[in-house]
């Protein structure tokens, strides 16, 4: 079993999904949340954006989830700074919801479209992802940025994107892989769900330690 972050909170499982603006972090969690309820994984979700709800609203208007499980946090700075910086908001966020649903298993907190800089405080979550795409360019492992090295699980998204915009798929993933120094990397398609599988089983290996 890989180390997971210890946890400061009691309860739910927390874990965070950063990446770029138009990585595929909320398609990404509209795969994830019917593996969940499949597996009876009791979840809420929380989203993160500038000024808007605009992620959240789509979750809550999708069927895949009750919309009261879903709450927006607008950050109102810059994305990193609400969970990285002071994630005050987006802990009462997650508290609330685990006392409205109580008992929670899970708690999806997806972040605002950001840059490779961004990471998650670990105040705020016990493990989290981070998700690129073959369309941000293949050169995105090498620039080493600590969402790539850093993050629990990279996620490298549009895979079949990769002819179209003259990447190397191979060669990206490849690099990903040494710069993260064995940590996990997994290629996926968010619009068809390619892939999203292997993700349900990390987070369910690694977090809620689910044979």
């Amino acid at each position: 079993m890989p180390d997971v972050n210890p946890s400061s909170h009691a309860g739910a499982a927390r874990v965070g999904i950063g990446g770029p603006v138009g990585s595929g972090k909320t398609a990404l969690v509209e795969q994830l949340i019917p593996r969940f309820a499949g597996r009876g994984t009791r979840l809420a979700v929380i989203t993160n954006d500038l000024v808007t709800k605009e992620d959240a609203e789509r979750l809550q208007n999708s069927g895949l989830i009750e919309p009261e499980r879903v709450v927006a946090v607008e950050a109102g700075a810059c994305p990193h700074t609400v969970i990285r910086e002071d994630p005050t908001l987006n802990l009462d966020a997650a508290d609330m919801l685990e006392a409205r649903f109580s008992p929670l298993d899970l708690v999806l907190l997806e972040s605002g479209g950001d840059n490779l800089a961004s990471t998650f405080s670990l105040e705020l979550v016990d493990y989290w992802l981070f998700v690129i795409d073959v369309a941000g360019g293949g050169d995105i492992p090498r620039k080493r940025g600590p969402g790539v090295l850093q993050s629990d699980l990279l996620i490298i998204n549009k895979a079949d994107l990769a002819p179209h915009v003259g990447v190397d798929l191979d060669h990206m993933i490849a690099e990903a892989r040494e710069v993260r120094g064995g940590k996990p990397v997994i290629v996926t398609n968010c619009r068809t769900g390619e892939h999203v599988d292997d993700i349900v089983g990390h987070i369910a290996t690694d977090v809620l330690f689910d044979d």
